[in-house]
């Protein structure tokens, strides 16, 4: 009888070369051939190159095998748990992990004040295309960036025609948000969920943020906000200004094709080191008493973050 041989390691694939998103819902996942296999409930399967995807949405009515959690760590697939049509989001399994070089570089540019304060400017001049103004503190930058979002908001609504009095979501109660608030809700959840893999598979940490602190994904947020109008915004309100059925998963569906035309995932991660590099310093090096794994980790053709 001939030898069985070990199952090949798995290589991740970059974030670039992946589809963004997809949602299941009302279906058990588990395990087949090195795939997804997804039963709906009248039996059928669907199999899904899990792999080749940058972020899972699981909505309610969706149970997952620990062989598919085990699997999507091992591809560096972000598996998010959202509320229905993906309009809440109550928790995500970390697919990769940060990087210790990585990730001291990160909290070592959001605890000094001056390199932090070189990182908010970055993202400012990222965000409306121009310096920020100087001699200006984050929270002076926040309210100058908060006022013009809110007058960005206003000119949107206006273009497509819609009624707007302010941003207004509230997790806790869905249905008290009107509909552009919902489609705009449902739009930033689907950038959230794809920005937080990229962070990840680059071996950053998502809560270490700079504008944003004090939530898991303040870093995810600082980063969305720098594509959030040129891309999901706009799809938002033109869909709430069709007034369809079933908005938000109009609008989810709309997020996906964007991210695939726009190549969003080709974009996030060298902004994510734009962005970082704006604070001019280097990672810091390995204290000289660590010690280094017995076992090197083979370089694989994934980012840095990527556990396999």
């Amino acid at each position: 009888m001939a030898d069985s041989k070990p199952p090949l390691p798995l290589k991740p694939i970059p974030m670039k070369d992946r589809i963004s998103l997809i949602a299941i819902q009302y279906g058990q996942i588990d395990v087949l051939d090195s795939s997804f296999v997804v039963i709906d409930q009248s039996g059928i399967r669907t199999h899904i190159p899990v792999g080749s995807v940058a972020c899972i949405m699981l909505e309610p009515g969706t149970r997952v095998s620990h062989s598919a959690i085990k699997l999507a760590a091992q591809v560096g697939t972000l598996l998010v748990w959202v509320g229905e049509a993906g309009v809440r989001l109550y928790a995500s399994g970390q697919p990769g992990g940060a990087r210790s070089d990585k990730l001291l570089y990160q909290a070592k540019l959001a605890l000094d004040d001056s390199l932090r304060i070189k990182v908010v400017r970055k993202m400012y001049e990222v965000r409306f295309g121009e310096r920020a103004p100087e001699r200006r503190s984050v929270e002076q930058l926040r309210g100058i960036e908060g006022s013009r979002v809110r007058e960005t908001y206003k000119l949107l609504a206006k273009q497509y025609g819609l009624k707007w009095q302010n941003r207004k979501y509230n997790p806790k109660d869905w249905d008290s948000g009107d509909l552009p608030n919902k489609c705009l809700s449902t739009a930033t959840s689907c950038l959230y969920g794809i920005t937080e893999a990229a962070i990840l598979a680059a071996g950053y940490a998502p809560a270490i943020g700079f504008i944003h602190t004090g939530k898991p994904l303040s870093f995810v947020y600082d980063i969305a906000d720098l594509f959030k109008f040129d891309t999901v915004v706009p799809a938002a309100f033109s869909i709430a200004a069709k007034n369809p059925l079933n908005a938000e998963r109009q609008v989810r569906l709309a997020c996906r094709d964007i991210f695939r035309e726009t190549k969003l995932l080709y974009k996030i991660i060298p902004m994510i080191e734009k962005v970082l590099a704006a604070g001019e310093i280097s990672p810091p090096l390995p204290a000289p008493e660590s010690v280094f794994p017995a076992i090197p980790i083979e370089k694989g053709i994934g980012e840095d973050g990527h556990r396999s």
